[in-house]
């Protein structure tokens, strides 16, 4: 049993697919191949039902996954305890983050990080949760900032800050002339939305649960927006196409770029969500864990109360 082994029942697990995992681990499909029939003989067990289209685990295929992840995590903090030793602060982190926290965040919090931690490279990408969570597990990732609630075995959770959702509107909407809004007058607009895979859509929907109700039976320019980003969604609002539901630190940065945009606020118990940031417990650099806390906390993000 090997290391490279073990990553490539991983991959393979996550993908369920022999020519996806063989490209996330930069292989050929016939390499996995070969190594995964070497790993069955070995252990005397199928770790995975074979067919034509997909690849799945065998229940004890499902445990013998879980083990090797556990295995390269371990592996994984070996090198980060060597590093540490050197100083925590000296070499790259890799941070994650959703694409609605990502873009809002990044510009407030590097500057600070890279005064307190001049020579520590930041390497930053966005996903959706789904993605980053895979990454944290497999330490291709350190830190990802992902939207509460968020939970996963060994993994450390930390609430960061908390921002409440708004409306965006063109200035010369209807609502356009009211301090608040009421929920219930969202039932009667053509709401914009994220697409499928995005935790804020599930927010919003769950927090709004008859928005678009009316156009659930026709075409509708909402079908048009799912899958696109904050910024699409901007400018169709800011075309007259509709409304939608931001977090705030979002909707200060899109009237701010775009005079013909407002923001309401709603009446009564705001939808919200918390932003937090997590980390495997075996990650040992607990310096550069507590220097990037600070550096969110003291962004001052607008829109945002920051968690005690």
């Amino acid at each position: 049993m090997t290391l490279t082994e073990f990553r490539y029942i991983v991959s393979l697990a996550q993908y369920q697919h022999f020519g996806l995992a063989a490209e996330h681990c930069n292989v050929s499909q016939p390499t996995i191949s070969i190594a995964l029939k070497k790993l069955e003989r070995e252990l005397g067990v199928n770790i995975f039902e074979r067919s034509k289209n997909n690849v799945i685990p065998t229940p004890i295929g499902i445990e013998v996954v879980k083990q090797s992840q556990r295995v390269l995590d371990e592996a994984s903090a070996i090198k980060d305890i060597a590093q540490s030793g050197v100083n925590q602060l000296n070499s790259a982190l890799h941070v994650g983050a959703i694409f609605t926290i990502g873009p809002y965040l990044f510009p407030h919090f590097i500057p600070p990080l890279q005064k307190t931690a001049p020579n520590m490279p930041l390497i930053i990408e966005e996903g959706y949760t789904s993605s980053l969570r895979a990454r944290l597990r497999s330490g291709e990732v350190d830190v990802i900032l992902i939207s509460m609630p968020f939970s996963e075995p060994d993994i450390v959770v930390q609430p960061l800050y908390h921002e409440s959702f708004v409306l965006l509107i063109p200035s010369n909407h209807r609502l356009a002339s009211k301090s608040l809004v009421e929920t219930v007058e969202l039932d009667h607009e053509n709401v914009l939305m994220m697409g499928e895979g995005h935790c804020f859509r599930d927010q919003v929907v769950d927090a709004f649960p008859n928005i678009n109700k009316q156009h659930s039976n026709k075409a509708s320019i909402r079908t048009m927006t799912e899958g696109s980003s904050i910024e699409t969604l901007c400018h169709m609002v800011a075309s007259g196409l509709g409304v939608t539901v931001l977090p705030k630190s979002a909707a200060m940065g899109a009237t701010a770029t775009n005079s013909g945009l407002v923001t309401k606020s709603f009446s009564g118990i705001c939808p919200s969500r918390t932003t937090a940031m997590a980390w495997r417990s075996s990650f040992p650099r607990h310096k550069a864990i507590d220097a990037l806390r600070n550096a969110i906390l003291s962004s001052s993000l607008t829109g945002t109360t920051t968690k005690p």
